[in-house]
């Protein structure tokens, strides 16, 4: 039998890649996202999708809801992807910004999982992917809210891989770094809507640093790789009977994930200025 997968945050970048990635391995692909018009570009390109935003209790429910009526009532596999960025100094950032951030980044994938594990339960089986990031194994300057969400996303799923170790659902986290995306060109509404930055202590400081890399295109980071490696790595988590909790994407993860292993605090506090 085909094998389904839920995936959300399917618009561009990663989750679009997974998408398309999965489908063309033959598993059928619930594409999500949260605006029902790229839900319909989505159609178009031949995936299956529907609207799910992660950051409503009744989107979920109803997304959940559409998936398993097209599904016959299982899932064999839940990979959380939506997420958002919302950059600036922490010590300019509201917390509504961040109680905004968590709901998607965290709250709403929370949500979700919770409604699926069930469904995996019954069935005796499933793989739930988180799809983290380089930035929750090392916080970097000027991304303090989305280390604090994918931080909070490393805990909770290391726990919850542990409490369903008696089980036979999987629980995986994905670990890119730089990959191309939109997630940069996304986050400029919530920096703009959310931080003062010309009445900042720092505001000559984000002139000479994050508005350039923010409204400024350089072209690729350095290290980028293409969303297709996520979804290469997706893959081998799939199919593997027992994966790694952590699967590493592009060469800063690699490095930073060895960094923060053997590196005495200063020196790492100095190494993640410097990046």
């Amino acid at each position: 039998m085909t094998k389904t997968i839920l995936i959300t945050g399917c618009s561009s970048g990663i989750g679009h890649d997974a998408a398309h990635g999965l489908k063309a391995a033959g598993w059928r692909v619930f594409a999500t996202c949260r605006n029902p018009q790229d839900c319909e570009r989505l159609q178009a390109e031949g995936l299956e999708s529907f609207p799910l935003d992660v950051a409503s209790p009744d989107s979920i429910r109803a997304g959940v809801a559409q998936t398993l009526a097209r599904s016959g009532g299982t899932l064999d596999a839940l990979y959380n992807n939506a997420a958002f960025a919302c950059p600036g100094a922490v010590e300019d950032l509201p917390a509504a910004a961040l109680r905004e951030i968590f709901e998607t980044n965290l709250f709403g994938l929370h949500d979700l999982t919770t409604q699926i594990i069930p469904v995996m339960r019954a069935q005796g089986y499933g793989h739930i992917i988180q799809c983290s990031s380089v930035l929750g194994l090392v916080g970097i300057r000027w991304r303090g809210a989305y280390v604090a969400t994918k931080f909070a996303l490393e805990g909770l799923t290391d726990v919850m891989r542990r409490e369903l170790s008696d089980t036979q659902i999987k629980v995986v986290l994905i670990e890119p770094g730089p990959v191309t995306s939109k997630i940069r060109e996304n986050s400029i509404p919530h920096f703009e809507r959310w931080v003062d930055w010309q009445n900042s202590p720092r505001a000559e400081q984000y002139r000479a640093t994050l508005l350039k890399r923010l409204y400024i295109s350089n072209g690729p980071d350095r290290w980028e790789l293409p969303a297709s490696a996520v979804t290469a790595k997706i893959l081998i988590a799939l199919s593997t009977p027992n994966p790694r909790p952590r699967y590493y994407v592009t060469t800063p993860t690699y490095l930073m994930g060895l960094a923060r292993r053997l590196l005495p605090y200063r020196l790492m506090d100095w190494l993640a200025v410097k990046a």
